[in-house]
């Protein structure tokens, strides 16, 4: 059987491939601590959960139409509102099986073969995948502390061609939990809007950032640019990793090609989850949401001291999200071989840089801190062991 070159030009999912070691060191009798994956450890609101028991004694879930159920739709954009400030008409929210597919249908309706896109690199790397899926050429910016592992304008001008047709920014990021600050943001976003270019922002972390230096929280780019594209999930701020529930919020031109290619890729988002969200948005849920934001928050806190007592540095502070990107290259190892070596010895998942890109990749090692405080506290104690092994 002939395999496509499609299939062929995708690399493995590194922070996966280290879940399949650990999960094999755990089948073993070891107790490993998972860093290597961004996964919430608190599950849904109370709320949710209950409503989700609720919904599965019903004897019919029919399919919902291809964008999404009205009250969710409704409900995403009332949550722009509250949270944010910003009005977003009902109908430019296209509800999606992830935010996974949320990117499968904007790539779909926006990328055609040969188009250039500009993305940062360090970035995630099922962005990239799914772009050059469809054809694009991804153009791969380096970034460095000083932009904070970010796109700023004047990188995204330097690499400014003739044959660019969109850009890809998630802020906060994954690796890195930094974020794309407001103004410089908007600059980007108009200078690729003037030269005709869409504009793909990845938003999943942007409900965990933290609040701006006025006390506001982080702003949504829908308030400086409406014609954005917008990627958002369930899965982070409201801890529905396993529910497979996102959005996309569109200009309302793209409404019709996005329902389309809904209706022929996948139907519509689950049923049960999209019911069982709508309490996502009671003052309840979002309060809870917000008390696990801040726990978020104190353990990344806990984290950044703890490497910093154990010599690993973070070049820079994360400021949304849940991740730390780690200077690896005092302890003499590349990061694939500090994350195969912190494995095997010290039984800790990380994720090597390589999994993001290029520029930092061998360098630098990701780590989440969406594990409880127990097993931050563990495996701090067992990286310092094993880098005292090293010297």
């Amino acid at each position: 059987m002939k395999v496509s070159q499609r299939a062929q030009s995708i690399t493995p999912f590194l922070a996966m491939e280290f879940g399949k070691r650990a999960a094999e060191l755990e089948a073993a009798g070891h107790r490993v601590i998972r860093f290597n994956i961004g996964e919430p450890d608190f599950g849904a609101p109370p709320a949710v959960r209950a409503e989700l028991q609720r919904i599965a004694g019903e004897a019919a879930l029919p399919y919902t139409g291809a964008l999404g159920l009205p009250a969710l739709r409704e409900a995403i954009a009332g949550f722009y509102a509250q949270a944010h400030g910003v009005q977003v008409a009902p109908e430019r929210v296209v509800v999606t099986a992830g935010a996974s597919a949320a990117l499968l249908l904007l790539t779909a309706a926006l990328v055609d073969p040969g188009d250039e896109v500009l993305v940062g690199d360090p970035s995630y790397p099922c962005n990239r995948q799914f772009l050059s899926g469809f054809g694009a050429e991804v153009r791969l910016v380096p970034t460095d502390a000083a932009s904070r592992f970010q796109l700023d304008l004047a990188a995204v001008q330097r690499h400014w061609s003739a044959r660019t047709r969109g850009l890809m920014i998630a802020t906060p990021s994954n690796p890195t939990g930094t974020s794309v600050p407001p103004a410089e943001l908007a600059a980007i976003c108009d200078w690729a809007r003037v030269h005709g270019a869409w504009r793909i922002i990845d938003e999943i972390y942007l409900n965990l950032s933290d609040a701006q230096p006025d006390g506001r929280p982080a702003p949504t780019v829908l308030a400086a640019d409406p014609g954005a594209c917008v990627i958002n999930s369930f899965s982070k701020y409201f801890g529905m990793t396993g529910w497979r529930l996102g959005w996309a919020v569109v200009p309302e031109a793209l409404v019709p090609a996005m329902e389309r290619l809904a209706q022929n890729y996948y139907i519509c988002a689950p049923t049960p989850a999209q019911l069982a969200a709508l309490a996502c948005f009671t003052p309840a849920s979002i309060a809870v949401c917000e008390a696990r934001k801040q726990e978020f928050a104190e353990r990344r806190a806990l984290v950044l001291q703890g490497l910093a007592d154990i010599g690993l540095p973070v070049p820079v502070r994360p400021d949304g999200a849940f991740y730390v990107y780690i200077d690896v290259r005092g302890t003499g190892l590349d990061a694939m071989a500090f994350c195969e070596r912190a494995l095997q010895d010290a039984h800790v998942a990380l994720t090597p840089g390589q999994d993001f890109g290029v520029c930092s990749g061998a360098s630098h090692v990701r780590l989440s801190c969406a594990a409880s405080r127990e097993d931050l506290q563990e495996g701090l104690a067992r990286l310092q062991r094993f880098l005292h092994g090293l010297t």
